[in-house]
């Protein structure tokens, strides 16, 4: 079997879902499981509506209806399939009258709310290809097996996960039937409905690829795979045909934002291979994640960077070789619940990285017992990932760059999976300095050499 994932985009409209109905069809023989988002700006729709209920008593959710109705339509789908989703936009609107009424909007109400995306979008679907002589059922992810705690909007599945899944889609796919999934909810022991926090989607999918043994999990965006660079900053950025699961996890967590990190997880301990591939140029061959590289690459896969990142410096006030430094110094961030970035440690000083939503005046009064501290804000951390075992020549190449750009790098650190080499520089630096490593790295050297040049 084979896992496919469709973010919002790809199930936008009718259009959108008539396109990706073809790529199912194109893998039937690979019996696929369909994972499927909120269509197009639904999740934002929903939400809109929840702060307007919050402020106004007139419940409105028109561009929710307006955009699942004439989806309907225009797929050609029959009326039994209005008269399955009108009850759920009956309970969305009685849920927006009870928000409005109670004026409050807790975790468990909002993962409720957003719920209503992901539960319309796979009726559609579901209904298309049954309409189309492909037999297909809509899941809710909890008929699908996903079991959570109760942290709302950020819920982790249960390992009982793990054997429930397999047993509710086997039997389906085994019986010639297309399972098509919600993707990012799940329900809590109690019955509530959560979701699975940022990245949810792609975890649902990777969750049942490991599961239940696929093949491997499509993860279809809007986008031709993972690449070079943010191809924001480097329109010449070039799809990485091939990468590792730590790989592609450090660059999710330093910058990229094609996967998140937690949506490997599942798929890294299984080994199945995760394939990213772009809906809107189904022909490109995307990015394949796996274990173990199949194919000699470069010593560097991809560059990316993270701006808005605070650099805490501490310097131990005590004599040298005095034990306890490290274990009070991260002991004061466990205090604060601050979580640390990046590290690189001496025997009387730390620098680390952290993002800049933190309010550091309770830690640094802390830590000014045993430390002269000093903070600075307004910096960038720049990650290049790929073959560190060859850091030496990287490390060089990299020095080089920033030493002909005239910017002195304020910190660096290895990671320990040897993935991935990060180093500081200021929030204004970052983009030129991204830029000149992705010349040094992937594009083809001027014959006359010379310094590299600021962007203007």
């Amino acid at each position: 079997m084979v896992v496919m994932k469709f973010g919002g985009s790809s199930v936008a409209n009718a259009e959108r879902i008539r396109y990706i109905s073809e790529l199912v069809k194109a893998e039937l023989s690979r019996k696929p499981v369909l994972v499927l988002s909120a269509m197009g700006d639904t999740t934002d729709h929903l939400l809109e509506a929840a702060e307007r209920a919050l402020k106004d008593p007139v419940v409105s959710m028109d561009k929710i209806e307006e955009l699942h109705l004439k989806t309907i339509k225009e797929l050609g789908l029959a009326a039994p399939v209005v008269e399955e989703i009108r009850p759920l936009l009956g309970e969305l609107r009685n849920l927006l009258v009870g928000i409005s009424l109670i004026k409050e909007l807790t975790g468990r109400t909002k993962d409720y709310l957003v719920s209503f995306g992901e539960r319309l979008s796979v009726r559609i679907v579901a209904a298309y290809f049954n309409v189309q002589g492909v037999p297909a059922r809509a899941l809710d992810s909890w008929d699908a097996g996903f079991l959570s705690d109760s942290n709302f909007t950020a819920a982790e599945l249960l390992p009982e996960s793990w054997s429930l899944i397999p047993q509710a889609l086997i039997p389906l796919i085994q019986g010639g039937i297309l399972p098509v999934v919600t993707g990012f909810i799940a329900r809590d022991g109690a019955g509530n409905i959560t979701t699975l926090g940022r990245g949810g989607s792609d975890l649902s999918a990777t969750t049942i690829a490991a599961a239940c043994g696929a093949e491997e999990a499509q993860i279809w965006k809007d986008v031709d795979g993972i690449l070079t660079a943010d191809p924001r900053l480097v329109p010449e950025a070039l799809p990485v045909v091939t990468i590792t699961y730590d790989e592609a996890a450090e660059l999710a967590y330093f910058g990229a934002q094609v996967l998140h990190p937690r949506a490997m997880q599942p798929c890294s301990k299984t080994g199945t291979p995760v394939l990213v591939k772009n809906s809107y140029n189904s022909g490109a061959p995307g990015t394949r994640i796996t274990a173990v590289l199949d194919q000699k690459t470069g010593p560097v896969q991809a560059i990316t960077s993270r701006k808005k990142v605070t650099l805490v410096d501490i310097v131990s006030s005590r004599m040298l070789g005095q034990y306890g430094f490290l274990e009070e110094v991260f002991s004061a961030f466990a205090k604060y619940h601050i979580s640390v970035d990046m590290v690189a440690t001496s025997e009387v000083s730390v620098s680390l990285t952290l993002d800049t939503d933190y309010d550091l005046g309770l830690l640094k009064k802390d830590l000014a017992k045993i430390a002269a501290v000093e903070i600075k804000t307004g910096k960038a951390i720049v990650t290049i990932v790929g073959d560190i075992r060859r850091s030496s020549n990287i490390l060089a190449q990299a020095f080089g760059v920033c030493a002909d750009l005239e910017i002195p790098v304020q910190m660096v650190s290895q990671g320990a999976s040897k993935v991935n080499i990060s180093f500081i520089v200021n929030d204004t630096q970052a983009a030129d300095v991204v830029r000149a490593l992705h010349r040094i790295f992937f594009e083809k050297k001027p014959e006359s050499g010379g310094s590299i040049s600021k962007s203007r």
